[in-house]
């Protein structure tokens, strides 16, 4: 089976990697000849998909086709060739526009009665401003008042892009869930952890959370699937602020950090259930008997003096990353590492028996790395995945 992966970023690489895992061939179509994912599939493509009429020759044998991209017009070139090819999509791009905008879905939740920050001005200051369009942390920034406000906004806040709404403090949570209207299958809660500039540099599972938690969790996340009709993956993160979880975002398209995780953890692999509820209309059942081992991502930056512990956007910007098993005693890293680079990022992907242990087993990596590179010192990694 042949699966084409529509942009080699965070999100491709993330796919690459688990396409493998499950078995698949893939062909990666990118503009960019130094995509992240570029090695990690079997074959490469460098082309521009809203040139729609270069895709036939090329994805010809595609059984599948699955976007890692938030091009608004590449992905609406991609769903039309899709449609005229009759080639399967593994998309949903009604649930994707809701989705991309944080306005829209803040409505949403407000409308379904879904706990959320509150709204600026309601909240005060500080206050967070996010690009309504924007992923994950990017052109975050936090204002702690008027002061900073207008240095961020000098004609101030603008009525429309952008969301303005309280800080958050408390551990941050991801959920996927997967399925169709009526059918929905939430997968591991997993634990966020983010650097200096809100960006998440480590997952953690299984989480530390009760079962009515968890199941808290799960029960708001389908709310808002079914709400939205989703068909396909959607991702869901909470915080846990002062007792009480409030959901910080949605997005559905295939995300990037936790699936690897998730399956490190559990042995689910969200491709693969992609994969077949968009041929066959089937959800692979998750069995609850599964015993989730410990698992750590974490991601890390390592120049002449130390290492650093960053947030995944070290990742995008290092070209062409390899998948390495074993790769100073982690169970596999996706990393830029060159013999003799003097800078290279990875992912470390470690497990073990329990979360503990999988840390500790991350602790002899990292301290393999410091040593066989003679490095002063890690940076920023405290005992906080234990928590």
């Amino acid at each position: 089976m042949l699966a084409a992966i529509i942009g080699g970023r965070l999100q491709g690489v993330e796919l690459a990697c688990l396409a493998h895992h499950a078995g698949w061939r893939t062909l990666l179509v990118d503009r960019k000849n130094h995509a992240p994912a570029h090695l990690l599939c079997d074959r490469f493509l460098q082309l521009d998909v809203r040139q729609g009429s270069a895709l036939d020759d090329a994805m010809k044998a595609v059984d599948l086709v699955i976007p890692a991209l938030e091009d608004q017009s590449a992905l609406d070139g991609l769903v039309e060739w899709c449609l005229d090819r009759r080639v399967p999509l593994a998309f949903d791009p009604e649930a994707y526009a809701l989705s991309n905008s944080k306005i829209d879905s803040d409505q949403l939740f407000a409308s379904l009665g879904i706990p959320a920050p509150e709204p600026w001005p309601r909240c005060g200051f500080p206050v967070v401003a996010k690009p309504s369009r924007a992923s994950g942390s990017e052109r975050v920034v936090l204002l702690n008042g008027p002061s900073d406000a207008a240095a961020a906004f000098p004609q101030g806040f603008p009525g429309h892009g952008w969301v303005f709404q309280q800080p958050l403090e408390g551990p941050s949570f991801s959920l996927e869930l997967i399925g169709k209207p009526g059918n929905y299958v939430p997968l591991q809660v997993t634990q966020l952890f983010m650097d200096a500039a809100y960006d998440c540099k480590a997952v953690a599972a299984p989480c530390r959370l009760t079962a009515g938690q968890i199941r808290e969790i799960e029960t708001l996340s389908v709310e808002i699937a079914q709400a939205i009709r989703l068909t396909g993956l959607m991702d869901v993160e909470v915080i846990l602020h002062e007792g009480r979880f409030k959901v910080l975002e949605i997005d559905a398209r295939f995300p990037s950090q936790t699936p690897l995780c998730v399956h490190a953890s559990t042995g689910h692999n969200m491709f693969d259930m992609l994969a077949e509820l968009f041929l066959s209309g089937i959800l692979p059942p998750v069995g609850a008997s599964v015993t989730a081992r410990g698992a750590i991502l974490e991601h890390i930056r390592v120049t002449t003096r130390a290492i650093f512990v960053e947030g995944e956007h070290i990742m995008a910007g290092a070209g062409p990353l390899e998948r390495v098993p074993g790769f100073f005693g982690a169970d596999e890293a996706i990393t830029s590492y060159r013999e003799g680079a003097p800078v290279w990022v990875a992912t470390l992907i470690v497990t073990a028996a329990a979360r503990q242990f999988a840390v500790e087993k991350c602790n002899r990596v990292l301290l393999a790395i410091q040593r066989r590179f003679n490095l002063e010192e890690i940076v920023d990694r405290g005992q906080e995945y234990t928590a």
